[in-house]
Order: structure tokens, then sequence, then C-alpha cells
């Protein structure tokens, strides 16, 4: 897998996992999915993904995106 696939494997079980959570525990869990959109916002402008920066470090293959 390359870093764009993992990164979008990653927030979409982020994503799932607050819609859960929120749904099974407390509606605040929904501040996970926000929280995910405006990384993911902020990375579409900026280039810079925290993530894909860590994985970058742990050897997984470039892709396009990062």
């Amino acid at each position: 897998m390359t870093i764009d696939r993992v990164v979008f494997a990653f927030a979409g079980a982020l994503v799932l996992l607050g819609v859960l959570l929120a749904w099974l525990v407390s509606a605040w869990w929904l501040l996970v999915p926000a929280l995910i959109g405006v990384n993911m916002v902020q990375a579409a402008f900026s280039g810079f993904c925290p993530l894909a920066r860590i994985l970058k470090q742990l050897g997984v293959k470039p892709g396009a995106a990062f």
C-alpha cells in the first residue's frame, strides 16, 4: 500500500469509529470525524499531513498525493 491509501483508510476508519461511538456512547464523539474533516481540508490546501510524514519516516512507499 502507498502512503495515500494508508492515509485514506486511516481517515475513513476514524470517521466511522467516531460516528459509531457517537451513536452508541455520546454525541461528543462527533468531534472526531469533524477534526478528521478539518485536517483533510487543510491537507488539501497546504500539502501537510502529519500521518503521511510519519508513514514516510517508517518507509511506506510514497503515492501520488504525498
